[in-house]
């Protein structure tokens, strides 16, 4: 046994930075939250043990809760297929032996980059006012449009647009994934006369499944947690009528805003059980329909 660890030692000397990391700054906060979720504290004062009454509160009292799961999961519903549909469609168009393509690459990688950032949401904001770029072009053909981000009818889906528009990193990884299906098997079926959507539904999206539940998997999650944008665009309170109170807005309000911290932790937990139950139901379902080439009968 001492053999063993003196052999491992160097390695164990290079794990040390992230295991600290990892239970200082991972671990060890989120095992403090667990405790916070049962306890009603004001960050000022001791934790008061309360136990499941934040629970209780918020599925059974808590409006505001259910009109962020609303409004959370519809963005989720619409955002991350839309994004996911644009950047394949992108992708596939790329994968045409394009002159240049790493030019176009990184030209279309770039709003995924940028589209976190709060200027970018400060610009989509400005874009979407009444006054703005939108409703001028619209003003061109005698349309008078609404205040995109001022209506609760529409405040939404303009944060749909932007998660369309920052389709950089799904469609790089659906680029990769076209790379790896092989030439022959479209030959083959221009032989046997198939179509192009024949073609695209037959070959291209069985083979690339396994990409797709990635990308679908990584998409829904940062989709659940969307707030800088929606932070901005929303003037930090979900409004207007909290057609935008995304859940991390509202989680973020109860903590810095009201230092509901208690409260706060009960609502991170809870959105951390909905994350894993979503990814638990994805991984169980993916048998039935993602197909990988190494798999034998």
């Amino acid at each position: 046994m001492r053999k063993f660890f003196v052999r491992n030692l160097p390695g164990y000397a290079f794990l040390t930075p992230w295991l600290l990391g990892f239970f200082l700054l991972a671990l060890g906060p989120m095992l403090i939250s667990l405790y916070l979720s049962f306890t009603k504290w004001d960050m000022v004062g001791d934790p008061q043990w309360v136990g499941l009454a934040q629970y209780e509160y918020m599925f059974l009292k808590d409006k505001r809760f259910w009109q962020s799961l609303d409004v959370t999961f519809t963005y989720v519903i619409l955002a991350v297929p839309a994004r996911l549909a644009f950047a394949l469609m992108i992708a596939i168009v790329l994968d045409k032996g394009i002159r240049k393509i790493g030019i176009y690459r990184a030209l279309y990688y770039l709003p995924s980059i940028l589209g976190a950032s709060i200027a970018i949401a400060i610009l989509w904001r400005e874009i979407f006012n009444i006054d703005g770029v939108v409703n001028a072009v619209l003003i061109n053909f005698g349309i008078q449009g609404p205040n995109w981000i001022g209506n609760p009818d529409t405040s939404l889906y303009t944060l749909v647009v932007l998660a369309m528009w920052q389709f950089g990193s799904p469609m790089l990884i659906f680029l990769a994934g076209l790379r790896n299906i092989p030439t022959e098997l479209y030959e083959a079926a221009e032989i046997d006369a198939a179509s192009k959507a024949k073609q695209f539904f037959s070959i291209t999206l069985p083979l690339l499944a396994p990409v797709l539940f990635f990308n679908i998997i990584l998409q829904t999650i940062e989709a659940f947690k969307t707030f800088s944008s929606a932070f901005i665009i929303s003037n930090g309170d979900g409004s207007p009528a909290d057609s935008l109170l995304f859940f991390t807005i509202y989680l973020f309000n109860e903590a810095f805003t009201y230092f509901r911290m208690g409260y706060a932790s009960a609502l991170a937990w809870t959105l951390l059980i909905i994350i894993g139950l979503f990814t638990a139901v994805s991984f169980y379902t993916s048998k039935y329909w993602v197909y990988y080439e190494n798999e034998r009968d």
